[in-house]
C-alpha cells in the first residue's frame, strides 16, 4: 500500500483510535474520558461534533440532550450558555470542541460530523486553531462529506461515505464496479459488520489499499474480534474498551501509541 496522501493517517498503523473517548469504560465524551485515553498512550481520538443554537461547536453524540444528560431538549435548539449547564452522567459538563481540539498537540482527532450546520463553525474551529493537518471527517451523510470536502479543501482528511463503501464493496467482487469509488478520501470507516453479514474481509481490504485508502473499523469491544481485525491486516480500530484494545496490541507487538 503506498503512502498516506494525508498528515492525519502518517502516523504507524495500526491506528489505536478511542471511540467517543472509550464509552464503555469512561462516561463519553468528556474530558476525563479524552485524558483517560490520552493517558493510556492513545494519539487517536474519535468524537462527535454537533452545534448550538448560538454557533458553537460541541463534542456530542445525540441531537438531544435525554440520553446521557441531566437535562432534555435539542442541542441545536439551545445557547452554549444553556447547554454548558447540563452534565454528562450527571456529573460531567459538555465540552466546546474548541477545548478539545486545543487540550493536547500531539493527538489527532476524527470527527464525525453529525449535523450539516456543522460545518461552516467547525471550519473556522479548525482553521483559528490551524490544526487542519490533525484531524479526519467522517459522517453517515455522502452530502456532508461532499461538503466538508468542499469547504475544507483538499488538505483534509476525510473518509468515504455510505455511498462510497457501498461501491467499495461492490468494487472487492467486480472489477467493473472499480469506477464506482471516488478517492478523494483517505479511509474507509466501516463498521464490523453490515446487515447482520461481516463487512471487512480481505477482498474489502485489498479493493482499500489498491486505491490508497486506509481501513478504520468500528467498534470493535471484544478482543477476539480486534484479533481477527487486526489478522486481516486493517489499518486502524475504533474501541469503546481502550484500556482492552491497548493491551490487544501491546500483546501482538502492534502497539504505536505513546
Amino acid at each position: 500500500m503506498p503512502g498516506p496522501r494525508f498528515a492525519f493517517l502518517d502516523g504507524p498503523t495500526p491506528l489505536a483510535m478511542a471511540h467517543r473517548g472509550g464509552a464503555i469504560e469512561h462516561v463519553e465524551n468528556t474530558a476525563g474520558a479524552f485524558e483517560a485515553c490520552v493517558a493510556l498512550g492513545y494519539r487517536y481520538l474519535e468524537t462527535d461534533v454537533r452545534v448550538t443554537s448560538d454557533g458553537v461547536p460541541v463534542v456530542f453524540h445525540d441531537a438531544t440532550l435525554d440520553r446521557v444528560t441531566d437535562r432534555t431538549g435539542r442541542v441545536d435548539a439551545l445557547r452554549w450558555s444553556e447547554l454548558r449547564t447540563a452534565l454528562i452522567g450527571g456529573r460531567e459538563p459538555i465540552m466546546a470542541l474548541e477545548d478539545l481540539l486545543g487540550a493536547w498537540p500531539d493527538v489527532r482527532f476524527n470527527l464525525d460530523v453529525k449535523a450539516a450546520g456543522v460545518l461552516a463553525p467547525l471550519v473556522r474551529t479548525v482553521r483559528r486553531l490551524a490544526i487542519e493537518d490533525r484531524i479526519c471527517l467522517g459522517s453517515f451523510s455522502d452530502a456532508r462529506i461532499a461538503a466538508a470536502r468542499r469547504m475544507f479543501g483538499p488538505e483534509v482528511c476525510t473518509s468515504l461515505g455510505p455511498k462510497g463503501v457501498a461501491a467499495l464493496r461492490l468494487s472487492s467482487y467486480s472489477p467493473r464496479a472499480a469506477g464506482l469509488v471516488r478517492i478523494e478520501a483517505g479511509c474507509a470507516q466501516v463498521p464490523l459488520a453490515l446487515g447482520g453479514r461481516p463487512l471487512v474481509d480481505e477482498r474489502f481490504i485489498e479493493a482499500a489499499h489498491a486505491r490508497s485508502l486506509q481501513v478504520h473499523v468500528w467498534t470493535v469491544d471484544d478482543e477476539g474480534d480486534a484479533a481477527k481485525m487486526l489478522d486481516l491486516g486493517v489499518d486502524g480500530v475504533m474501541t469503546d474498551r481502550p484500556a482492552m484494545l491497548r493491551d490487544v496490541l501491546v500483546n501482538r507487538g502492534q502497539w504505536t501509541g505513546a
